[in-house]
């Protein structure tokens, strides 16, 4: 990691000194998956940058045929997600809750790393790609249990991948799309769909209302790689404003928020967040000897 890369000395401990208070709620984007080997969708070399476009939930309910895309693609992807490992990043937030710090997690990611990592309050705003629902019935199961049933009928279809879009689909050929058999709900056969909220997709009335809860607790907020162009996370961090929270933001590249912000990171998340931790932790701990 070249020098020139770290956060400034002093931004960091002023980060640290209002982190170090505890009370805090941490926001997270896709920024802060990207070590992990997750694209981000507006960061350098995002999936905006190379022209791919998310589906969004107006296509997937109403075309079939885009619902059936979908699923060829992201038949190729869930492995690779699956797989994908939380970083330096979520394992500082990890930290920083085991030591009682952090109260809890809002999270526009569907990854699962928050939890893999070992945080245990977590809000999935945007829900989870390991869970499956119904769009039919509403009844959801494992993302793995529909995976096996997936490729019992699809013996000897071939699709090959080397990259993976942010919301876990791959880019395929037409030709192998349309080769690819996808199955229905086995309780009431309707379409399925990944436990996700889709752009075009309101978030549940409850989930945000617990989002907003946890904030209205929460004695800062802690923004990590969000560009917070999208309503659904930035709404949050202008509550915080309103309640008169500090709010510090760690993100690659400017955010919608900026000019909230009491405390601002342009750094890498993972060394950036190991740094921060060690930082307030090592005081803490000098602080109980």
């Amino acid at each position: 990691m070249h020098a020139e890369t770290l956060p400034p000395t002093d931004v960091l401990t002023a980060a640290a000194e209002i982190v170090g208070r505890g009370g805090v709620v941490v926001l997270s984007g896709a920024g802060l998956s990207t070590e992990s080997g997750i694209p981000d969708y507006r960061g350098p070399g995002g999936a905006y940058s190379r022209n791919h476009t998310p589906i969004t939930y107006q296509l997937f309910r109403d075309d079939p045929r885009g619902r059936h895309r979908y699923w060829a693609r992201s038949y190729i992807g869930w492995p690779m997600m699956r797989n994908m490992q939380p970083n330096a990043g979520h394992l500082s937030v990890a930290a920083l809750e085991s030591s009682k710090l952090v109260s809890g997690v809002i999270t526009q990611n569907v990854d699962s790393l928050h939890h893999k990592a070992g945080s245990s309050s977590v809000i999935d705003l945007h829900g989870r790609l390991d869970t499956v629902m119904c769009m039919g019935c509403g009844l959801r199961g494992s993302r793995d249990a529909l995976h096996a049933r997936i490729a019992a009928v699809n013996e000897g279809w071939e699709g090959a991948a080397t990259r993976i879009n942010p919301d876990g689909d791959v880019d395929l050929p037409d030709s192998s799309v349309e080769a690819f058999a996808m199955v229905d709900c086995a309780a009431c056969g309707g379409p399925l769909k990944p436990d996700v909220v889709y752009f075009g997709e309101s978030v549940p009335p409850a989930r945000v209302a617990d989002s907003y809860a946890m904030v209205d607790g929460a004695s800062s907020l802690l923004v990590l790689g969000s560009s917070l162009h999208v309503y659904s996370g930035r709404r949050f961090v202008t509550h915080a404003h309103k309640l008169g929270l500090p709010i510090v933001i760690i993100n690659q590249g400017e955010t919608k928020a900026d000019d909230l912000a009491t405390v601002r990171l342009d750094a890498p998340l993972g060394t950036t967040l190991s740094l921060l931790s060690d930082l307030i932790l090592t005081d803490t701990r000098k602080s109980n000897a």
